[in-house]
């Protein structure tokens, strides 16, 4: 079974909140307030594979889905100062009725016996405290799992080989150990669990839709590589 989640797929701020975000609407239009282009990728991949979509549109710097209750980056800069229970009810109405549901798919599937494969669909600025980033791909997953890490590779080589202009990169710009949706459910699954961060280079975004789309449908064409190969 495959899942597509996408946590920062937007910027949007609900209505109750978008006061406390007067003055800060170029940092919502960042990367730091979503993931550009992610969500347009997620939405390819599910109608590629036929796959369930979960995807968020609230933007980050309110909560940032893709983070543990209790990591420090949870609540951004904006955020983290309000009162306890006014981020416990943003917990409860943005956050919960975002992952739960995709718990709740995992778990199903594994009650089946099923294996699941999970792809969570992020981008990536190129350039970050002065570091430039030239990947156009990233592949996160815990090499420590060897499911995890052969997937990858295959996945990795796959687009190489169709598609070589492209740079792919794996555990880059991130770890795939670092705390997020995925590294959170393989503590709950040990088996049968395959959770992969897809991260894009959102300079391709910037250079236009075309370019975006080109390179979404080549990791979508290795993704079906990789998957065939399981079969």
């Amino acid at each position: 079974m495959i899942i597509i989640t996408c946590e920062h797929g937007g910027n949007k701020i609900p209505k109750p909140y978008q006061r406390l975000f007067k003055g800060h609407e170029e940092l919502l239009n960042s990367h730091r307030g979503y993931d550009l282009g992610a969500v347009q990728t997620a939405r390819m991949m599910a109608e590629r594979f036929n796959a369930p979509l979960f995807a968020a549109f609230t933007s980050r710097l309110l909560v940032d889905l893709n983070r543990s209750v209790g990591h420090p980056r949870l609540f951004s800069k904006i955020t983290r100062s309000w009162t306890p229970a006014v981020k416990k009810s943003i917990l409860d109405r943005y956050y919960f009725p975002h992952r739960d549901p995709i718990q709740r798919a995992v778990t199903k599937a594994m009650a089946r016996k099923k294996r699941v494969l999970h792809i969570a669909c992020h981008s990536f600025t190129p350039v970050l405290d002065g570091q430039v980033r030239d990947m156009d791909v990233g592949l996160l997953y815990d090499p420590r799992r060897e499911a995890e890490k052969e997937f990858c590779r295959q996945w990795k080589a796959a687009i190489r080989e169709s598609h070589p202009i492209y740079k792919i990169s794996s555990n880059e710009p991130y770890k795939g150990v670092s705390d997020g949706l995925a590294t959170y459910f393989r503590t709950l699954y040990p088996e049968r669990y395959i959770g992969i961060e897809l991260e894009l280079n959102q300079r391709t975004f910037v250079q236009g839709w075309r370019h975006w789309r080109d390179l979404s449908e080549a990791v979508l064409d290795g993704l079906e590589t990789a998957i065939r190969s399981k079969v």
